[in-house]
């Protein structure tokens, strides 16, 4: 795998659009290099989840583009033919704080290639750094008018606030694509960035009535909410001991994917919401267990549902 792009042997049940870069972690004790980017940690959680799944990405022809390539590998999930097309590999460094939280600063330049889906997958996930920073957010856009009517379409903004320009401009450019898909989710630190002062379950209604089927937004320690034009509830966090909090958001957003894959003919009835919420919050209560991107396994999932 390392330094090419596979075909998918079967058809994917997830495809996921999005930057993979390598996260560069400085704390007092030294420095490490880990496979990141959350689109990229999202494909591999949903990989480790047994999830036949592919991503379509841009990185280097180098030694960072590699590691990158062996680790979706090592999950199973598919580098989609065009993915090393960068000059060189993203990064991103996060520095780590006492409490366990990151502060990231990001070295990328974001290309895609103009292409069309190989396929129709199940889903289409998208989100991030990819779907505002230029040349590649329009291609990004680009694949979700694709996707219409074709697939479910997930979202998450990931806000880097950062890369973005100004408010204004972040927050057309999100309400842009919010209509072209059908699950939202985002952080509350999110949510607050795009719309200060509003409420979550206000931001929730809003992202409802721009199209969204369903509205997530997870608050750390107090839980998720889960929305949809007709129920709200709250979903409680799973209690854990935080290595830090790299990839916690990614591995929820991966469990919340794989729920919606085999939520069954039940549609959103509040029972299937609140059990996808739980796994999801599983997924994330196990990755901060664990420094960097570390998803859990399928197994490691279910042993923790099973507790």
């Amino acid at each position: 795998m390392t330094g090419t792009s596979s075909l998918a042997p079967e058809p994917l049940d997830v495809v996921v659009v999005g930057e993979a870069l390598i996260d560069i972690v400085e704390s007092s004790e030294g420095q490490v290099e880990y496979p990141g980017g959350s689109p990229a940690n999202v494909a591999f959680g949903l990989g480790r989840l047994d999830v036949k799944t592919g991503l379509l990405t841009a990185i280097g022809r180098d030694t960072r583009g590699d590691a990158i390539a062996a680790h979706l590998h090592s999950a199973g999930v598919v580098l989609l033919p065009g993915s090393m097309s960068a000059g060189k590999t993203a990064t991103a460094t996060a520095r780590i704080s006492a409490d366990g939280s990151a502060d990231y600063t990001f070295d990328i330049d974001w290309k895609l290639a103009p292409l069309a889906l190989p396929y129709a997958p199940r889903i289409l996930h998208t989100g991030s750094i990819a779907t505002f920073l230029e040349p590649g957010a329009s291609v990004v856009r680009s694949l979700l008018e694709q996707a219409q009517g074709g697939c479910m379409v997930t979202y998450d903004p990931n806000i880097r606030p950062d890369l973005l320009g100004s408010h204004h401009e972040a927050l057309a450019l999100f309400e842009e694509i919010v209509p072209l898909t059908d699950v939202v989710k985002l952080s509350g630190t999110d949510a607050r960035w795009l719309y200060p002062g509003k409420a979550l379950e206000d931001t929730a209604n809003h992202l409802l009535a721009l199209g969204a089927g369903l509205v997530v937004v997870t608050q750390g320690v107090k839980g998720s909410l889960m929305a949809t034009k007709h129920i709200q509830l709250n979903v409680p966090a799973v209690p854990a001991t935080v290595a830090d909090t790299i990839g916690a958001g990614d591995s929820f957003t991966a469990a919340l994917i794989m729920g919606l894959l085999l939520r069954g003919s039940d549609g959103l009835a509040p029972t299937v919401m609140e059990r996808i919420g739980t796994i999801a919050s599983m997924a994330a209560s196990i990755a901060v267990g664990r420094p960097g991107a570390n998803p859990p396994t399928h197994r490691e999932l279910l042993v923790g549902m099973a507790r």
